[in-house]
């Protein structure tokens, strides 16, 4: 079984969206209050909008470590953008998403949404996920289904503000009562309630409850599907700063190696077309 990994810093995914309720935006406030207390860095999607927005300006308010990675192709145009109303319901919300208040944040800009992925799994120990839509859910299945593949060894926590995970939980029970997961692989996603009357999600320390759920993590207890990519070596670890293709060891480092290849293919391709 691959070691769990000796980062401190936690990636984060959520809506570029704020969402139609209070405490949804109140859950990334409080997340990334609770992070940047705890001196954990923040390594996030890369935008300044919504849910994203506000918990990458949180932890860059009280002084903490963002690094946001975000692919080229997004960045050029300006961002991703809030698919609703992008209302700001709080005070404290709008100050964390006004640009001369959101401090010092990294930003990488990658190549392609996997390489944004890669970059993000390769640099944290922890993953919590906020509501959002479908970016969202693809990423935190992706890194659910890295623990299983014995890709890494790492929580993924799942804020059920508004018990909005709801039916994901449910979509994983019903996959174990078809037969298609194994019953012990429920727990590789762990989702954090709250107040069971949802008057107190407004108010509830989210960001403590996913430190605790983080710090709760019994990663020996993990089983995993009999894959030994590298040697059972965490094949997320990597060094600090930009990834270099010619430092990344393992699968990230093979998939990354393909892509550039895939890129150098099709640029043959197009230039034999205009050609012909």
């Amino acid at each position: 079984m691959v070691a769990p990994s000796n980062s401190s810093a936690v990636a984060v995914y959520c809506a570029a969206s704020l969402g139609k309720q209070n405490a949804f935006q109140l859950a990334a406030l409080s997340l990334g209050h609770a992070l940047a207390e705890a001196k954990r860095p923040l390594v996030y999607g890369g935008g300044n909008t919504g849910l994203m927005g506000v918990v990458s300006g949180a932890v860059a308010d009280e002084g903490g470590q963002v690094t946001g990675i975000i692919p080229y192709a997004i960045h050029a145009a300006g961002g991703e953008k809030d698919k609703g109303n992008g209302i700001a319901k709080t005070e404290s919300v709008a100050e964390v998403l006004d640009e001369d208040r959101r401090g010092r944040i990294e930003t990488i800009i990658v190549d392609s949404m996997h390489e944004r992925k890669i970059e993000m799994a390769k640099r944290v120990g922890a993953f919590v996920g906020l509501p959002g839509g479908y970016g969202t859910f693809e990423e935190v299945l992706e890194v659910i289904t890295w623990n299983q593949l014995n890709i890494h060894n790492k929580p993924v926590i799942l804020l059920n503000v508004l018990s909005y995970y709801n039916p994901l939980r449910e979509l994983i029970r019903n996959g174990v009562r078809e037969g298609f997961i194994q019953p012990h692989n429920e727990k590789l996603c762990v989702f954090v309630d709250g107040p069971t009357d949802h008057k107190d999600h407004i108010s509830f320390d989210w960001g403590q409850a996913a430190l605790d759920a983080i710090a709760a993590w019994r990663h020996d207890q993990i089983q995993t599907l009999p894959f030994h990519w590298t040697k059972d070596i965490d094949t997320s670890a990597m060094p600090n700063g930009k990834a270099n293709i010619k430092d990344m060891d393992g699968i990230f480092g093979g998939l990354l190696s393909l892509q550039s290849i895939n890129a150098w293919l099709k640029r043959v391709w197009y230039a034999h077309s205009r050609s012909c």
